[in-house]
């Protein structure tokens, strides 16, 4: 028996990268799971990546789940509304609700200053990366909230506790990041009278599609982009968060987590789940102990 047979989740931006990962692990463990993006098969967004909700759809089907492939720009409130409304018609719960829209890299300006660092840009990006999140939760709870064990994810780059003492890069980035991180905690607070839970959730250093296309690589040999970044070797493969939310949706016990910041590194440890290759990449511990320390790249003990 699948632990998520009966369960229905939405994520929010699917189409690539840790949503993706989210969304076929959510399958893998027999969920029904709607994933959203803004780019289809006939037509692209801003953004302009090949990756598209159909191509994520089909991997959760052909994982043992139910993909559904919806096209919502979730910035629109109007789309997010006629989105939810078509789950509750289709499917009469939400029990999972996954907030990953970002596809914001492409605007950041990595150590400029606010004052150098393009207006437009920096606001586009957070739109992106916060205003999606809330006004999916918007019209998304209503409907969650009507069953006991509901889960909200937020998707992040960084625990608090690192956030909380390290610079990330970019005033706009690191108010991105760190707003969804508290976005968590707030819908925690809201949540908990109807016996449901919220927590945000990092992937460490993942590699993505554009990670990958970054290093010159695919996941089959993404060793050899290590020749190029030493610390490389402590990445892991989207499906790694995936398979961290995945135990959290399945865990009876999930209001443990309600308003933590985690890490799929973490998560791992207390779930007992692995990377693709067998491993527990445990990055934010590296990050720390090795890579901001100014030591060599050594994954030893932390994978």
């Amino acid at each position: 028996m699948k632990p998520l047979n009966g369960k229905v989740a939405l994520v929010a931006g699917a189409k690539r990268g840790a949503g993706r990962g989210i969304a076929i692990e959510l399958g893998a463990a027999g969920a029904t799971v709607y994933v959203t993006g803004r780019t289809t098969r006939t037509r692209r967004s801003e953004y302009n990546r090949p990756e598209t909700i159909e191509e994520t759809a089909e991997l959760v089907s052909n994982a043992g789940g139910r993909g559904i492939a919806v096209q919502v720009d979730h910035l629109d409130p109007y789309q997010v509304q006629a989105l939810i409304a078509r789950i509750e018609n289709e499917q009469g719960r939400l029990d999972i609700l996954v907030n990953d829209v970002w596809g914001a890299e492409y605007l950041a300006q990595w150590n400029v200053p606010v004052w150098e660092h393009s207006l437009e840009r920096g606001l586009r990006m957070l739109r992106l990366a916060i205003d999606t999140h809330i006004i999916t939760s918007h019209f998304a709870i209503p409907l969650l909230i009507q069953n006991k064990n509901g889960l909200v994810i937020e998707i992040t780059d960084g625990t608090a506790e690192y956030n909380d003492k390290n610079y990330r890069l970019s005033l706009f980035y690191d108010l991105a990041k760190t707003s969804v991180i508290r976005m968590a905690q707030s819908l925690a607070h809201e949540l908990s009278p109807y016996k449901c839970t919220a927590v945000a959730v990092t992937p460490g250093w993942m590699r993505s599609e554009i990670m990958l296309e970054h290093y010159g690589v695919k996941e089959e040999n993404w060793r050899d982009a290590t020749v190029k970044e030493p610390h490389f070797i402590i990445s892991e493969s989207p499906r790694f968060v995936g398979r961290a939310v995945a135990a959290l949706a399945g865990d009876p016990e999930v209001a443990r987590w309600n308003g933590d910041s985690v890490s799929s590194g973490k998560l791992a440890q207390v779930y007992g789940f692995y990377d693709l290759d067998g491993s527990q990449p445990d990055c934010w511990r590296y990050l720390v102990e090795v890579q901001d320390a100014g030591k060599p790249a050594n994954a030893a003990g932390y994978r």
